[in-house]
């Protein structure tokens, strides 16, 4: 039990209606929080924090370590919750693959449930805006436009569209289809967890998009008629997630271990910034425990750091690999989380930003 929470008492037949309603429906009966004093966890704990080398602020993230209870949380620098939101018991089910949130300029909360829809929340969890659909999944942004940028990977198909645009109606004004270009050898033999399981799509300031199908190994980047003007990390990433252009013109994205007996060339680092320009490596980061963990959040932050997303786990990195501030959760639950392939891909964290002090 939360502090300001209180116990509720449902008749007997509620549980029961919410089954029949079944997990489809709308976003009904999340609960959110703001804490006048944080409130501490004793889940989480942060045992690595440097004050004065790191940039200061909240850090917001999707936490679904626990099946019963998944919930966006931000929490300070101590790791100590000041905000979070509490997934509706009907929608529960929906925050695998992909439960994405973003903070909004106008402090409201942007998240994907996959195979349910995305919802614009306030602070008080009152749903400011949603949009219903069985096919978005990992990621979504809220563009200047006002219109919201979403994909589809979870089990996507040949047919389907990766990437929809939004409008503030709920009416979809532009979309990107794999299909269109990758119809062909070697790619459309492809399949795992779907055709590209595309995990991100993210608007560049030219207009074009920046989109992620995850199980080609590679970015790929398309103009506003959906065609593919180039691709970026080609032999450099494997399964990436959250990629992103930096203002020096440079890939910055999360990344896997390969199987080395599949992909010899491919490196193996958590994080990678490339130079596009010369297709190298020119910074990296690799977990110091678990070499195989993967990121699938990587945010550059303003003094340099990097803010790292993998598993259970959140850090920020300096430039020189170091790693000043680290979330994770105590280390009995951290060992069952990691235990099995399974628990790790259904209970981990999924995204993070650090958000600036107001």
């Amino acid at each position: 039990m939360f502090a300001n929470e209180k116990k509720s008492f449902l008749p007997f037949w509620v549980p029961l209606l919410i089954l029949i309603l079944g997990s489809c429906g709308p976003l009904v009966g999340g609960k959110a929080f703001t804490y006048r004093e944080p409130v501490t966890d004793p889940d989480i704990i942060i045992d690595i924090y440097v004050p004065e080398r790191v940039w200061q602020g909240t850090t917001l993230f999707s936490d679904n370590h626990n099946l019963q209870k998944p919930r966006i949380v931000e929490v300070n620098m101590r790791g100590e919750i000041v905000w979070q939101y509490l997934i509706p018991e009907n929608l529960k089910g929906h925050t695998n693959p992909g439960f994405d949130v973003e903070l909004l300029p106008n402090n409201n909360i942007l998240f994907v449930l996959p195979r349910n829809g995305v919802y614009e929340i306030d602070r008080k969890g009152n749903v400011i805006w949603s949009y219903l659909d069985d096919k978005v999944s990992h990621d979504a942004d809220r563009l200047p436009n006002g219109n919201t940028l979403v994909v589809w990977g979870g089990v996507d198909q040949i047919s389907d569209a990766q990437v929809k645009e939004i409008n503030p109606k709920g009416k979809i004004v532009w979309t990107w289809s794999a299909k269109d270009y990758f119809y062909k050898s070697p790619y459309k033999e492809i399949h795992d967890e779907g055709w590209t399981h595309t995990n991100a799509a993210t608007r560049l300031p030219n207009g074009n998009t920046l989109i992620s199908p995850r199980n080609f190994n590679f970015v790929v980047e398309v103009d506003s008629k959906g065609s593919v003007v180039r691709t970026l990390g080609q032999g450099l990433l494997f399964k990436q997630h959250d990629p992103s252009i930096l203002p020096n013109g440079n890939l910055l994205a999360g990344s896997h271990r390969p199987p080395s007996a599949f992909v010899l060339s491919i490196e193996s680092y958590a994080a990678v910034e490339i130079d596009l320009r010369t297709a190298k490596i020119v910074w990296k980061f690799e977990w110091p425990e678990w070499p195989w963990l993967g990121a699938r959040s990587v945010k550059r932050l303003k003094n340099g750091n990097t803010l790292v997303q993998g598993g259970v786990r959140i850090v920020e990195v300096t430039p020189a690999g170091e790693i000043v501030w680290q979330l994770r959760l105590r280390e009995e639950i951290e060992k069952e989380v990691l235990s099995t392939k399974r628990s790790y891909q259904f209970r981990s964290f999924y995204k993070a930003e650090r958000i600036a002090p107001h």
